[in-house]
């Protein structure tokens, strides 16, 4: 598994420390707010483990699961929800945590799904941005760490499945996802 990464990007320990500082911003900025996390399954569920264990107010967590990649390395464009969320979402304060921040595409549709059932308020935290793949304009209130226009994986990202595991973000090599 380790032998398929070209380079590593971060290591576990710089992870950790941008979840860390994340996990900070955020209790800080909701102090005096009803924080209500959703983590975008699968990939996210790693980060959003460890930045629920960073913060140090109360929250309320619930998971999505949605599909817009397949096995292949790019978006689709077409989201699909393969797990909606478990109650309502009027008056809660939102904050959308996902593991990568590419095209935009599954976000900006999820948020206009989110912005339907009336939150007093939603912002997004993302512990990687590749923002130079970005299609749509979305700012993520909260990026734990800026990643480059490469085939990436490790620490919750795969490829077909594989990889989540990685404790670091790494480079997977071309010869992996090529035809």
């Amino acid at each position: 598994m380790h032998d398929d990464i070209c380079r590593i990007i971060y290591t576990a320990e710089e992870i950790e420390q941008a979840v860390k500082d994340l996990g900070r911003r955020i209790s800080a900025d909701y102090s005096d707010k009803n924080l209500f996390m959703i983590s975008v399954l699968k990939g996210s569920v790693i980060f959003m483990s460890d930045l629920m264990r960073a913060i140090t107010i109360p929250c309320t967590i619930d998971f999505l699961a949605v599909s817009s990649y397949g096995a292949g390395t790019d978006t689709t464009g077409e989201v699909r929800i393969l797990k909606d969320l478990d109650g309502p979402l009027q008056d809660r304060d939102l904050l959308v945590v996902e593991d990568i921040l590419d095209s935009g595409v599954t976000l900006a549709y999820l948020l206009e799904l989110l912005t339907a059932r009336h939150p007093r308020s939603i912002r997004v935290c993302t512990l990687f941005d590749k923002y130079e793949r970005r299609k749509v304009d979305i700012k993520p209130e909260y990026i734990g760490l800026r990643v480059p226009n490469e085939f990436i994986v490790g620490y919750g990202l795969d490829y077909a499945e594989k990889y989540r595991n990685i404790p670091y973000i790494g480079v997977l090599k071309p010869e992996i996802y090529s035809d």
